[in-house]
């Protein structure tokens, strides 16, 4: 295991175009070493091909959809660096991008995981304001606002998966994501959870910006994102409630917080998801 390198692992499933546009975008904006970890969930398109030439990079190739927290298990397993990128292949990131992430890391060792701002993403890291009108003025934007923010950020109660850094380490103490929850959504939430019982803490770089399409990582029209969200709620609030008060989801979603307050204590047995 690298101390300097970080794994870039990336699901993908159809969507060459998205696929293409943020690998562009990394090798263009990427200013530390770094590897890439492709998973592929069983694209129709030239997807296979097109990752095969990408330099250094692993690329797994799975036969059917074998789900996000699955996929993202596998480029974990798969990494060799010291820290870890789940990075959505639907985005576009900017100028520093992941030597500002790895700052906070650094800055704050009770940091486990950091993410940031987006325009397409949970109210708690969204940009509302983001004036860019195309991906050309993208960059600039970034950096304008990376400027404004430098070096400014916060405490969030959850971080949103699109694009999350942390180390390898933090993997070892609570697990990867939570195969349950297939095809996705709430294994970032549930792995969010598990990080802050166990006595880490999120945060939120407000000087990294990165663009977000929304949903091309589950395949385009593929999966009924929708559905695939409300089965997951009631397996996510199953999992919490299980020996415990119940909790609710409603319109306006739930407080991450409730359930790490009740969770007092990180029990393994309980509370970690193998690899």
């Amino acid at each position: 295991m690298s101390d300097s390198l970080t794994s870039i692992v990336v699901l993908t499933k159809d969507r060459l175009d998205l696929t293409k546009r943020c690998v562009e975008s990394v090798i263009r904006n990427t200013d530390i070493p770094f590897e890439w970890i492709f998973i592929d969930n069983g694209s129709k398109d030239d997807t296979i091909e097109y990752l095969q030439t990408v330099q250094n990079a692993i690329v797994i190739q799975n036969s059917e959809n074998k789900g996000f927290a699955a996929g993202c298990n596998q480029g974990i397993v798969a990494a060799s660096g010291k820290y870890i990128v789940l990075l959505n292949n639907d985005t576009v990131v900017t100028p520093g991008w992941l030597s500002k992430l790895h700052m906070w890391l650094k800055r704050v060792p009770s940091i486990g995981i950091v993410g940031p701002v987006s325009n397409f993403v949970a109210p708690i890291q969204r940009v509302d304001d983001a004036v860019y009108q195309s991906l050309e003025e993208l960059d600039a934007y970034a950096e304008k606002r990376s400027l404004l923010f430098k070096e400014k950020g916060f405490y969030p109660h959850r971080l949103t998966g699109l694009c999350m850094l942390f180390p390898v380490e933090l993997v070892n103490r609570i697990g990867g994501m939570d195969e349950r929850f297939f095809p996705g959504n709430y294994e970032d939430d549930d792995f969010c959870i598990r990080a802050r019982i166990s006595g880490y803490t999120l945060w939120v770089a407000q000087d990294v910006f990165i663009h977000h399409e929304g949903h091309g990582t589950f395949g385009g029209r593929d999966i009924t994102y929708k559905l695939s969200s409300l089965k997951n709620a009631d397996k996510f609030r199953q999992k919490w409630s299980v020996g415990r008060s119940a909790f609710e989801i409603d319109q306006c979603g739930y407080n991450p917080s409730d359930i790490v307050t009740r969770e007092v204590h990180f029990i393994p047995a309980r509370h970690v998801e193998k690899l």
